[in-house]
């Protein structure tokens, strides 16, 4: 028997469970609501700045394997550009000071010895406070295990841990956290350079990836949104679309990576973390110069990372909540920022702002709270032909790429071994 897989949604999730099939040789068919793919990953043209930009900014590093994986599979790697050393420039906006954090390639962090390379104002015995947070136990968060306070917390641990988890880190599961810095300086520096995706995430993540399927046979259909689904038999047989219904064989599955919402809405009795935080991108049409550094930490300021491009700073705000600033306030308030941290690098900046845009996401990410960390589904349900994929679900990571990846590389494997186990029992 030949199974076909309804892949629903095409965001990173859906994308790599699609890809991980087609390349094991089967049918697949990808289902997507939005008249384009990538979901919260991707790219378009802004008219106002008249030039492609992303949706939002996401940092990918060397160490994110399945991201990198992935990219290698598709054909997308020569659209990322992997930078030669893990250094990480920060300012403090309130005291004016800036320092570049650089991490040495192994493991053993030599680096926290040497003055030049760590946070101004810590020394190296504070580094081992961290080493309560990786023994944290389930339930706990951050603030129960790490000191939320100091400089090394304020300089170092705040800016990493907000960036990763879009979340005060104070609130923040502490498993989560500890899992970031495993993945991350737990791995040394060599796991910790940035990935630059220069020409934008669809060229690297989204584009290559649909000619990938395209040429292996799969169909991807854009405006067909998913209402239900219907179950018989404790299997799903049919998928209910706006146009009309679609059947499945007895042994056909389906793979849904949607949003927490759209999934507990057709998925009768499956939890799914409920609260969510917002991020900002605001993105300025100026040309940088090549010896700008490609991101930015900052400190006590409204701006959390800037990113440098050759044709435009996009700067990110996360766990965003400036629903009382318009856009206009937080495009003219960003750049005051902007202006100060850039200044060494590109002179006689206006006080007004270049060209902007301003990209708000409620529901940009699942809130990574000891709560929320309870509810994340894992990949099968009680469905026998049904699976669940997203950053959202229980990937042991917060909502990243990396975790949306892994999470489609997840669902694709377990529907293949469920296929292997009803061949094997028929």
């Amino acid at each position: 028997m030949t199974s076909a897989v309804h892949v629903v949604g095409a965001g990173l999730s859906g994308l790599s469970a699609a890809v991980r099939l087609v390349d094991a040789g089967r049918t697949v068919t990808v289902h997507e609501a939005a008249g384009h793919a990538g979901g919260r990953c991707r790219s378009y043209h802004d008219p106002h700045l008249g030039m492609t930009i992303d949706n939002g900014n996401h940092l990918v590093l060397s160490g994110n394997g399945a991201a990198l994986a992935f990219l290698d599979r598709i054909g997308g790697r020569e659209a990322v550009a992997v930078e030669a050393r893990a250094e990480f420039p920060f300012i403090d906006l309130a005291a004016g000071e800036r320092w570049t954090l650089r991490l040495n390639e192994g493991r053993v962090p030599w680096w926290i010895l040497d003055p030049d390379r760590r946070v101004p104002g810590t020394q190296a015995t504070d580094y081992a406070e961290i080493l309560r947070l990786l023994s944290a136990t389930p339930g706990a968060k951050v603030s129960d295990v790490l000191p939320c306070e100091g400089p090394l917390y304020e300089r170092l641990w705040r800016p990493i841990l907000l960036a990763a988890l879009n979340i005060d880190p104070s609130e923040a599961d502490a498993t989560l956290a500890a899992q970031v810095v495993r993945e991350t300086f737990g791995q040394g520096g060599q796991a910790c350079r940035p990935v630059i995706a220069q020409g934008g995430l669809s060229e690297a993540f989204v584009h290559p990836a649909l000619r990938f399927l395209e040429e292996r046979g799969a169909v991807v259909r854009l405006n067909t949104r998913l209402y239900r689904l219907a179950y018989e038999g404790g299997r799903v047989a049919g998928l209910v679309f706006g146009a009309g219904s679609m059947p499945l064989r007895p042994w056909d599955q389906v793979i849904l990576a949607l949003p927490p919402k759209a999934t507990t809405d057709v998925v009768p009795g499956l939890d799914a973390p409920t609260d969510h935080r917002g991020i900002a991108n605001v993105h300025f049409g100026v040309r940088c110069p090549a010896d700008m550094p490609p991101l930015t930490g900052v400190v006590n300021g409204l701006s959390d990372w800037i990113f440098a491009y050759p044709d435009r700073i996009s700067v990110t705000v996360s766990a965003a909540e400036p629903d009382g600033m318009s856009r206009q306030e937080l495009a003219h308030r960003i750049w005051t920022e902007v202006s100060y941290v850039t200044g060494r690098y590109m002179t006689a900046l206006s006080e007004m702002p270049p060209p902007w845009q301003v990209i708000r996401e409620k529901r940009a990410t699942f809130a990574a709270t000891p709560e929320a960390a309870r509810l994340r589904p894992r990949t099968r349900t009680e469905f026998r032909n049904l699976f669940i994929a997203g950053d959202w679900t229980d990937t042991g990571l917060p909502a990243c790429i990396e975790g949306a990846v892994r999470s489609g590389d997840k669902a694709a494997r377990t529907a293949m071994e469920a296929t292997g186990r009803a061949a094997t029992t028929s």
